[in-house]
């Protein structure tokens, strides 16, 4: 396999940085673009471009799509893990909140993939994989736009998995339970969080980032050109899609 380049966007930490090190693992040089500096996931990855800025930002996208194609020549793997997830009552949500989380979970997404597609589809080979959430079934109620951004994000991936199927672009979605990370430590952890989503799992134990390695591999993997519109539910039978 020629060595090929992935994107991954929020990389500075937990499930992003995870991803990032993994791709690099199996040969891909990597970008990672994120609100943050991103010192600790360069640290651990050899060949890494490190892009800050907001992710939602359409200038912002275009730049760092340009700035990959520049280093690497190309871009061959899209995955969009970037998200917020705001624990809040439904009544106490403003418009404001609601719209910070549809811009992150679901603009963001479209803008990346849609900057990346010129260079996938030059490459004529390609996987685009959005980190969605088992949260679309098991519902929580102080989550409703995280909630209604990931059912969007999987109908998202459904549909452009048929779009770029000309292309030889697969799209699917991976739909993990509540993975324990810093920034889901300081959020929905902080109240007991962790343990109310165990509770309701198969599995007995939290998730963590590693445990969605594996997939996001499989998904990205040479082999996997059959697998497109899917939505792959890890989430410890919490879920099931």
């Amino acid at each position: 396999m020629e060595t090929r380049t992935a994107l991954v966007t929020g990389a500075a930490q937990g499930l992003g940085q995870e991803f990032a090190v993994a791709l690099a693992g199996r040969g891909y040089r990597v970008a990672g673009l994120d609100l943050e500096p991103q010192p600790e996931t360069a640290a651990k990855v050899a060949d890494y471009l490190e892009l800050v800025g907001d992710v939602a930002d359409p200038g912002t996208v275009q730049e760092g799509i340009e700035r990959i194609a520049d280093r690497f020549g190309g871009l061959h793997v899209v995955v969009n893990n970037a998200g917020v997830y705001p624990a809040k009552p439904f009544e106490e949500t403003t418009v404001e909140d609601w719209r910070r989380v549809m811009r992150v979970n679901l603009e963001a997404p479209f803008l990346v993939t849609r900057a990346a597609l010129p260079y996938l589809k030059a490459a004529g080979w390609g996987r685009v994989v959005n980190i969605a959430s088992a949260a679309v079934l098991t519902a929580p109620p102080d989550m409703v736009p995280y909630v209604a951004s990931k059912m969007g994000l999987i109908g998202f991936t459904r549909s452009l998995a048929a779009a770029l199927a000309p292309y030889a672009v697969t799209v699917n979605a991976i739909a993990p339970s509540m993975v324990r990370t810093a920034t889901a430590e300081r959020t929905v952890g902080a109240d007991g969080g962790f343990e109310a989503v165990c509770a309701g799992q198969l599995v007995d134990r939290t998730q963590e980032p590693a445990d969605l390695v594996s997939t996001l591999l499989y998904v990205v993997d040479e082999g996997s050109g059959f697998l497109t519109g899917q939505t792959l539910n890890v989430s410890g039978g919490s879920a099931y899609l």
